[in-house]
């Protein structure tokens, strides 16, 4: 059983200083409560209101697919296989998950991956390409903070990272070359699917564009604030099992739509862990997948963290 400690060191290795507290007045928590349930529970009303004229089964069944697909391309293939090697598997699994990863348009593997990676080394510090810390005291500070995690770094300082630096593993590989430069027909092609879905199952021009709008943009939009909300949320919000470093958070209740991203500070106590749910009761799905790929023959040197090493953690954070 490997426990992935050497990378954990590498991928570390930068931070500076030691994390002494994690509090937040409770202006913070409400602000940040808000600013993602309100606009979510908006959607979701409106999708009742919209059931049976532009939205049906075949749109939802659609929606849940897509999400998963390309959601298990972010947390499995973008974030633990190839950010931190978590697990091995086949060139062609591999290359799978790195397109699923793409169609979820939030960038090619090698931007994503090097901007993860540069996260690790500079985890809410100067440096960090997306921490809410350090825009200003107070409600405002934290707005501005938590905006520019969520979305704004979008604008300012994603892809900044320095590929030579942060993925010369992945830029020998030819295939991941090869996904890198073909990102936008990728992007194209996630949206023509959710079209051409919808013109085979309805027939129909207008049902074929609906569908383009549930698969191809709300899965987009869903599936975005959903990750986004581990840069903001889960450096911001929640509990904290293990010392690190940093202000990484576990937030259970966004398990389920982020696959298990959100056990943050699990994460990014041990970073190659092919698991981020560490108990029972941390539902995983991304970790569940991959248990899968193993059992079938399709994933080997999952690294997992044994009991003992996480209650050895644990203790030392509460000395």
């Amino acid at each position: 059983m490997s426990s992935g400690t050497s990378q954990d060191q590498v991928l570390t290795a930068s931070a500076q200083t030691t994390y002494v507290g994690h509090t937040h007045g409770t202006a913070h928590q409400v602000t940040n409560f808000l600013a993602m349930v309100l606009p979510f529970a908006a959607f979701l009303g409106a999708g009742v209101m919209l059931w049976g004229s532009l939205f049906t089964w075949v749109d939802l069944a659609g929606l849940v697919v897509a999400y998963a697909a390309t959601c298990i391309g972010i947390t499995v293939g973008f974030h633990r296989l190839l950010t931190h090697r978590s697990f091995q598997t086949y060139p062609a699994v591999r290359y799978i998950l790195a397109v699923l990863g793409t169609l979820a348009i939030e960038g090619s593997a090698l931007k994503w991956v090097a901007d993860h990676r540069k996260h690790h080394n500079f985890t809410d510090e100067d440096g960090d390409p997306h921490s809410p810390h350090g825009s200003g005291p107070g409600v405002l500070g934290a707005l501005k903070g938590l905006w520019h995690a969520h979305v704004g770094w979008l604008f300012n300082t994603v892809g900044q990272a320095e590929r030579q630096r942060y993925v010369p593993d992945l830029l020998k590989d030819r295939g991941l070359r090869l996904l890198d430069a073909a990102e936008i027909p990728l992007i194209g092609l996630s949206l023509v699917l959710s079209f051409l879905l919808g013109l085979l199952v309805k027939g129909t021009l207008t049902g074929a564009l609906l569908t383009l709008v549930w698969v191809g943009l709300v899965r987009v939009f869903l599936l975005h604030h959903a990750t986004f909300s581990i840069n903001s949320i889960c450096h911001f919000f929640g509990r904290r099992r293990f010392p690190t470093d940093d202000h990484s958070t576990n937030v259970g209740w966004l398990s389920v739509l982020t696959f298990g991203e959100s056990w943050h500070n699990n994460h990014h106590a041990f970073p190659t862990s092919a698991f981020h749910g560490l108990r029972r009761r941390e539902l995983d799905l991304g970790g569940l997948f991959i248990g899968f790929l193993e059992r079938v023959g399709l994933a080997w040197q999952v690294v997992r963290v044994s009991p003992e090493r996480q209650s050895e953690k644990a203790a030392a954070g509460a000395a």
